[in-house]
């Protein structure tokens, strides 16, 4: 068993930041919290076994990264002056067969991943991976051993539109996925269940690579066996039209009809996001990766984040390595609050212009009606849940802190003995035990300016990965 004695910080809701000062938390054998209770109401002989965190330190949930392409970090921030269809053809497709057709650097690519990973605060991550077997069983071991909760997809594609990169077919495609996922149980067997941090996701890359009769499969497949699912969906116009002239139907429609939405799936982009599309992922239970960065390279709007929130759909936040560059959560924490307040300013000029008698300068594009009276900003603590509680959700997992859950942690020190930690300059650090106020007001510069040298420790399942 350890313990620990300090400020843990939370966001048990939408907006809510619970800071619990002078807390001690004890950890069993299993990794899981077996007890959280103020200092002052803790036995004297637990307080004498409990380890102190620094001064002017915390402990917050760890991020979750719901779209992360892993291969593609082999050329994270290559070549993102061009055109989607052509920046895929020209590094993401190579980057992937490459990966693929070399276990040694795919060993390197992923062992490095996971300790980036874990550096940025991120302790569990949605993977796209590769088409191979081979090398998502090195991406699952990498985790595995480095400590990162993975969330492993080997892809599934039968239309690819390149010759080298592809399946030839549904069973083809049916039989790869099969020997996967008995690898990843072979893999994952033998530890005991607190043990286990990897497990396999079904991920049809986009309707466009994916036949009708493949994505029918898959979706009896995840009924079959309770496997969470993952793909793009609704992500630019291209694409969506795309889908239509070929299918006859929205890609929503063709997720639905093969079963594939459903509580256990995440589907990222969605920048798309019509009255119609809000109902069916609500009534289907969908969470939506949100991911700001690459949606402002390679989508056609932007996401539609307070109304979605105000809607009740779920939302967690990704990377989305590489059509991101930004591998830290953090980084897309910080662009979902800038994105929400540039939407807000390009509503007022138009609101104002509009009252003028002009035309209005700038027009959001489809999406949801935007009542005059509400605002679309969304504030850095609902960034904050988006980045630990609502990802952790959308993976099965507890997102604060309490009993029965797993101890999962990444420790935050503000400042050091002998002064500020990384880009936080404090002027005024109080010498005895801070208020809330206080707390609030710092973390709040934590999360505006703090890196990875304010990350002094990381556990997950207990076990302290860094």
């Amino acid at each position: 068993m350890q313990t620990l004695r300090g400020t843990l910080v939370d966001t048990p809701q939408l907006g809510a930041l619970r800071i619990r000062r002078d807390h001690v938390i004890c950890v069993d054998a299993c990794g899981v919290i077996s007890s959280i209770a103020p200092a002052s109401a803790t036995t004297p002989a637990l307080l004498a076994s409990a380890t102190p965190l620094p001064r002017h330190t915390f402990l917050l949930p760890p991020f979750a990264d719901l779209h992360l392409h892993a291969p593609q970090y082999l050329n994270a921030g290559s070549g993102l002056d061009l055109p989607l269809m052509e920046w895929l053809d020209a590094y993401t497709y190579p980057a992937e067969e490459r990966v693929d057709a070399d276990p040694a650097l795919a060993a390197k690519l992923y062992t490095r991943l996971a300790q980036r990973l874990l550096e940025a605060g991120t302790g569990a991550a949605l993977f796209f991976g590769t088409i191979g077997v081979e090398a998502n069983l090195i991406l699952a071991k990498a985790c595995q051993d480095a400590g990162v909760r993975g969330y492993i997809g080997k892809l599934s594609m039968d239309q690819s539109p390149r010759s080298t990169y592809g399946e030839a077919s549904p069973a083809e495609s049916l039989a790869n996925l099969h020997a996967f996922l008995d690898s990843m149980a072979t893999l994952t067997s033998p530890l005991a269940p607190h043990e286990r941090l990897v497990q396999p996701v079904l991920t049809p890359r986009f309707v466009p690579v994916c036949s009708d009769a493949l994505l029918s499969s898959l979706g009896a497949l995840a009924a079959e066996r309770n496997l969470m699912i993952q793909s793009h969906m609704c992500e630019s116009r291209d694409q969506m039209a795309w889908v239509h002239a070929t299918r006859g139907r929205k890609d929503e429609h063709v997720f639905d009809t093969a079963c594939l939405l459903t509580p256990r799936t995440v589907q990222a982009h969605v920048t798309s996001l019509t009255p119609n599309l809000v109902g069916l992922i609500k009534e289907r239970g969908v969470t939506v990766a949100h991911c700001p960065l690459s949606n402002a390279y390679f989508s056609d709007a932007a996401f539609p984040l307070r109304e979605a929130l105000d809607a009740g759909v779920k939302i967690g936040l990704g990377s989305d390595i590489a059509g991101g560059y930004a591998l830290p959560v953090q980084a897309a924490m910080r662009n979902a609050v800038l994105v929400a307040r540039l939407r807000e300013g390009a509503k007022r000029e138009a609101t104002f212009t509009a009252a003028a008698g002009a035309e209005p300068a700038v027009k959001d594009g489809e999406g949801i009606a935007e009542p005059d009276e509400c605002s679309l900003r969304v504030d850095w603590t609902e960034s904050l849940y988006l980045a630990t509680a609502g990802g952790r959700a959308a993976l099965g997992l507890p997102g604060t802190f309490r009993v029965s859950a797993p101890f999962d942690a990444q420790q935050i020190t503000l400042a050091g003995d002998d002064g500020p930690l990384g880009l936080i300059d404090f002027f005024d650090l109080p010498c005895e035990d801070a208020d809330d106020t206080w707390w609030r007001d710092a973390i709040e510069r934590w999360w505006c300016v703090g890196d990875d040298r304010n990350r002094t420790g990381m556990w997950v399942q207990g076990r302290r990965v860094r």
